[in-house]
């Protein structure tokens, strides 16, 4: 899963090399040795063939199958994905390596334009399904055990059935896709990489300058947030023009698939009841002031200024260690905390490190931020980071290698099973990131090395929950706005800082140029509505970890049979062994009350 929050990030300029130790490299041989390999020919080849013979063999015929054909069916399907899922992984993480290389972007169109004409004639597959009786499958999965295993499969793809067009649109949609959101991904992407900023007469790219906003120096920070406000400005026109294209096209295909909300298509695919994700939204919102606004308050006066400015928002804490830590340092944290919680955690984890399935270092064009990819379950994950040696990307370290292990774990549920929804892929990355906190608190030598550490998770908690439901306000009201007219960039601007003041609170001005900050976040382009699922996972997470502190002792087995389990099962089920329920409205309370809790520790040691 991707993790964009671009907060915390580092220039090539100003090269990492040696000041961390040896930074670990991705080895895609995994995938394929080259883009030239032989062997990646040979899957393209027959992934062209596989999907003509499936088409030609099941299209019209899958009502009158069998339990035993329905399943042969369904394991030709999953080898198909298999290998689609392998040449993308392959293009895509060369791609996000250096995405201001020409051939690599080439080489990901390419292979775009190629497994989508490939896989055009596989779209009667869930279109034919959606149209067979429930209580035909129902006797199918009675008929088979091996296939009644892939009914949550069924289940999913059945929840589109009220939205289904005709199998020539379909087809239509399917096939204009690289063209459409696709090709303004790529746009965006390649815009974003390509924009310099000059901070003190120095040249530096948005990594770069969007990490300055993170260091103890104020006139620093200031420097560097009003240069972004002016090169975002610069490029305002452009950026309006890829949401306002991409909402819009949303709008359409939303419109004629007949969804109610511009929200319901990632619910379904999230497998998430809407009233859930309202009852999260509400509750978040509802804590604003006992949150993020009782703690930035807390945080004005620790920085003794009479209001935070937005480049203040990340910055250190006057008494915060700017020591750098190393790599080996980092690796043996993050492992030790899993260690602790069990040792088969830290054994899942190690082969990242020592077998090269972490690009670790900063480098010229390489994508932001940090993300687990999962590949295909026949390789494994690989994980990208952009480490600056602060305690920060120690976090991000534990919370990209919980969604490792959490995809090894699934892999055992074969390719269609595997994936897990947004809103529970966060499960294990939160967890992570929670784990190796509480091992470092616990070893605070002194109560200002423990209140640095609380407030740094504080903060931490609030840019997973507060600030992406902020986040999701805004795409809610972007997209609302969308329906009815074309958005100048004002207008967007004007919906961004309807939701800022309410999050932040009264403890912050907003400098001008603010207004244009929603421009960078590659959520809002690449996965509307994406960002509720922080909140979520952080929100369960929270949850998970009370139960853990109270000594359930067969927890750690939950906890490993609830990451096995990968999309095999409805939240509901996964959440029950620990008595928890995410339908019950006080079940975000229990989550949120951690947060305040912590600050409420922080106002304390201020007494």
């Amino acid at each position: 899963m991707q993790r964009f929050i671009p907060d915390r990030v580092f220039d090539a300029d100003m090269s990492t090399a040696g000041r961390f130790g040896d930074l670990p490299d991705w080895d895609l041989s995994d995938l394929y040795t080259a883009p030239d390999a032989p062997e990646l020919k040979r899957d393209i080849d027959w992934l062209e063939q596989a999907c003509l013979s499936f088409a030609k063999e099941y299209e019209g015929q899958l009502a009158g199958l069998d339990a035993k054909q329905m399943l042969d069916c369904v394991l030709r399907y999953e080898k198909i994905e298999i290998i689609a899922g392998r040449i993308m992984s392959y293009a895509g993480l060369r791609y996000y390596q250096n995405t201001t290389d020409g051939e690599r972007s080439q080489f990901l169109g390419n292979c775009q334009e190629k497994i989508t004409v490939f896989t055009t004639p596989l779209v009667f597959f869930s279109l034919e399904l959606n149209r067979i009786e429930d209580e035909a499958l129902a006797t199918l999965f009675a008929e088979n055990e091996d296939l009644a295993r892939y009914k949550p499969i069924f289940d999913k793809l059945r929840a589109m059935k009220p939205y289904q067009l005709s199998d020539e649109l379909e087809k239509f949609l399917h096939d204009q896709s690289t063209v459409g959101a696709a090709a303004w991904n790529r746009l965006f992407d390649e815009t974003m990489a390509g924009l310099e900023f000059e901070v003190n007469g120095e040249a530096y790219t948005l990594e770069s300058t969007l990490n300055f906003l993170t260091e103890q120096n104020r006139d620093l920070r200031e420097a560097a947030a009003r240069e972004l406000a002016r090169v975002f400005g610069s490029q305002i026109k452009l950026f309006a023009r890829v949401h306002n294209t991409l909402a819009k096209e949303k709008e359409i295909e939303d419109r004629w698939r007949g969804m109610p909300t511009p929200q319901t298509g990632r619910h379904l695919a999230n497998q998430v009841e809407p009233e859930v994700v309202e009852a999260l939204r509400n509750a978040v919102v509802s804590a604003y002031p006992r949150l993020s606004h009782r703690y930035y308050d807390l945080k004005r006066k620790w920085l003794r200024l009479n209001a935070l400015e937005v480049w203040d928002r990340n910055a250190p804490l006057p008494m915060e260690d700017e020591r750098v830590i190393g790599w080996q340092e980092a690796k043996d944290t993050v492992l030790s905390a899993y260690s602790g919680f069990s040792p088969r955690m830290a054994d899942l984890a190690e082969p990242f490190f020592s077998k090269g399935w972490i690009d670790a270092g900063v480098k010229p064009g390489k994508a932001p931020g940090a993300f687990a990819h999962p590949t295909v379950v026949e390789v494994h994950p690989y994980v990208m980071l952009n480490y600056l040696g602060k305690p920060r990307d120690v976090m991000t370290l534990a919370h990209e290698l919980g969604h490792g292990v959490h995809q090894v774990l699934a892999a055992g549920q074969g390719e269609l099973l595997a994936s897990t929804p947004l809103t529970l892929a966060e499960t294990a990355s939160v967890f992570g990131e929670m784990l190796t906190f509480r091992k470092l608190l616990a070893q605070a030598e002194t109560p200002m090395q423990r209140k640095v550490l609380l407030a740094g998770k504080v903060e931490d908690m609030i840019n997973t929950v507060v600030r992406q439901i902020a986040f999701y306000d805004f795409e809610c009201k972007l997209h609302e706005a969308r329906a009815r007219t074309e958005l100048t960039p004002d207008d967007i601007n004007a919906l961004w800082m309807s939701v800022q003041g309410e999050s932040l609170g009264p403890a912050f001005s907003f400098m001008e140029g603010y207004e244009t900050f929603w421009s960078y976040i590659p959520h809002f382009v690449h996965s509307p509505f994406y960002v509720y699922a922080y909140a979520f996972g952080d929100g369960l997470v929270n949850a998970l970890y009370a139960v853990y502190e109270e000594g359930d002792p067969d927890f750690q087995e939950k906890y490993f049979d609830m990451l096995k389990a990968g999309g095999s099962k409805h939240h509901t089920e996964l959440l029950a062994p620990f008595g928890l329920d995410a339908t019950d409205p006080a079940f975000w309370d229990k989550g949120l009350s951690m947060i305040s809790g912590m600050i409420d520790e922080l106002e304390a040691m201020e007494a």
